[in-house]
């Protein structure tokens, strides 16, 4: 990114990889994704691109590197005890002397951290309505006592009402009463978006927002996820294998194949390189 130096980085990625027994996943990940911006992770199936979201959101504690937020260390590791001894990353003693932290979802999710899935994961028993109302727990003002002696009444009022305004700020609010799971395939990938957007984040993840759509449905994603980016002051990551989504909304690119990045770049330095296209974007979808 040309003037990168001059922005302030939301999230930092450092040489973290990901080893499963003697399989490297990730290997020496590096990458700076600034605040306000839209940063894509592409690759072909299998390159680790969902591994690296499980480091950030600690679904996985990465074998070696360093996450930080919002200029803050919020993960790092490094390999030990039968780790250290079959460790094939590298940088393996690069953080070796500091010490290991390794924060749980949920706790990365009150730094300001949401994510969507590529498998879409709504509450299936839940109405639309109940699916984002939940989410909004995540930053409730409340307590045991406050519960007990129904204090917390008008902290529910207020959760209630936000709910229902994020709903009709993303054009759910007509099925707020409907199952979720009932809802078409698009309106869905909007709710779980709204979902996330209920935790209040600065930075949202998204692997792969498009996954099973048509393209109308692709080219109103690509609306949707520029317009919450400005509405929210959002700083957004994604995941994706539609390249027209991708180069469309994307400031710069990170490609992944292997588990290792082979390129990086603005949108037309990608679509020019050689080793992206013979690594993903040359491979037809049929194949």
């Amino acid at each position: 990114m040309s003037d990168k130096a001059a922005e302030k980085i939301a999230l930092h990625i450092e040489n973290v990889t990901m080893q499963f027994g003697g399989v490297v996943s990730v290997n020496d990940l590096s990458i700076d994704v600034p605040e306000n911006r839209i940063i894509a992770l592409i690759g072909p199936n299998g390159a680790g691109k969902t591994t690296a979201f499980n480091c950030i959101t600690g679904v996985y504690q990465p074998t070696n590197g360093l996450i930080e937020f919002m200029g803050k260390p919020m993960v790092r590791s490094f390999p030990r005890g039968k780790d250290a001894r079959n460790y094939k990353g590298s940088n393996g003693e690069k953080y070796k002397d500091q010490s290991i932290l390794s924060p749980t979802p949920d706790e990365i999710t009150k730094l300001g951290i949401a994510r969507t899935f590529q498998n879409i994961r709504l509450w299936k028993s839940m109405t639309v309505f109940e699916n984002v109302l939940t989410a909004k727990h995540m930053r409730a003002k409340q307590n045991v006592f406050s519960a007990t002696f129904r204090g917390n009444m008008p902290e529910e009022k207020r959760m209630r009402e936000e709910t229902m305004e994020l709903l009709k700020e993303q054009g759910l609010d007509a099925y707020k009463d409907e199952l979720a799971v009932s809802l078409p395939y698009g309106l869905q990938r909007r709710l779980e978006i709204a979902r996330a957007l209920a935790t209040d984040p600065t930075l949202l993840l998204l692997d792969e927002p498009a996954a099973g759509m048509n393209p109308q449905e692709t080219i109103e994603l690509a609306d949707f996820v520029q317009e919450i980016r400005e509405k929210y002051s959002l700083t957004v990551f994604l995941i994706e294998h539609h390249m027209d989504l991708v180069m469309n909304i994307s400031d710069y690119i990170y490609v992944i194949d292997f588990g290792s990045e082979i390129a990086r770049g603005v949108p037309d330095e990608i679509q020019s390189d050689q080793r992206v296209i013979e690594a993903y974007l040359g491979v037809s979808e049929e194949e």
